[in-house]
């Protein structure tokens, strides 16, 4: 990723250069900069607000709860797990973070839920239906309130960032219950090597 964003730049410049635009292409370089930490201080305030709402959530219990409810639906995604199985905790925080838009928050509670699903994997040397599951459930990123989205929004000053939310609650949502489907969907068409073996 550094290459390709390196490239652009030198390709900027040399575009830039043979236009005789090189100033605007320097001054451009310099706003952005100027930008980027102004939408990077902005969002400091919105991410330990729900960072911290997250961590009391997890101290007071209300995660378990959490997970309690949802154990229906969970027991049918992750049948292959025991109930009482640690990663059901850290898919349901993972979830949580997800759904109010904290994917920085929700990336190493869902790296802590798959080294818990690796743990219980059968072969370790492919990912389990479970561990797909749970990536196509991340990957969708089903989005309650898009927190982030709208700091970056109100970073750069636009007047109506909570604008955003309804249409990302419905694409998150279409996409969140697709990438379920299609992964039990291929569950039925792909058989673990080590099943096919012990066939």
């Amino acid at each position: 990723m550094n290459y390709i964003f390196y490239l652009l730049i030198v390709v900027s410049i040399i575009a830039g250069a043979i236009n005789g635009k090189l100033n605007d292409v320097v001054n451009a370089i310099l706003s952005g900069a100027e930008l980027s930490v102004k939408v990077a201080f902005s969002l400091i305030g919105i991410m330990a607000f729900w960072l911290g709402m997250m961590k009391i959530a997890e101290k007071c219990g209300l995660i378990a709860i959490i997970a309690k409810i949802i154990k229906p639906i969970t027991k049918f995604l992750f049948n292959e797990i025991p109930e009482d199985s640690p990663a059901i905790g850290d898919i349901a925080m993972s979830f949580s973070a997800n759904a109010f838009g904290l994917t920085n928050a929700a990336t190493p509670i869902g790296i802590k839920a798959m080294e818990e699903l690796q743990r219980q994997n059968v072969d370790k040397s492919s990912a389990s239906n479970a561990m797909c599951v749970f990536l196509a459930m991340n990957t969708a990123g089903f989005q309650l309130i898009p927190a982030t989205v709208i700091a970056v929004l109100i970073g750069v000053g636009y007047k109506n960032p909570t604008a955003i939310i309804a249409p990302t609650l419905l694409v998150t949502s279409v996409t969140f219950v697709f990438a379920i489907l299609l992964a039990k969907l291929f569950q039925r068409f792909w058989v673990p090597q080590n099943r096919k073996e012990a066939e």
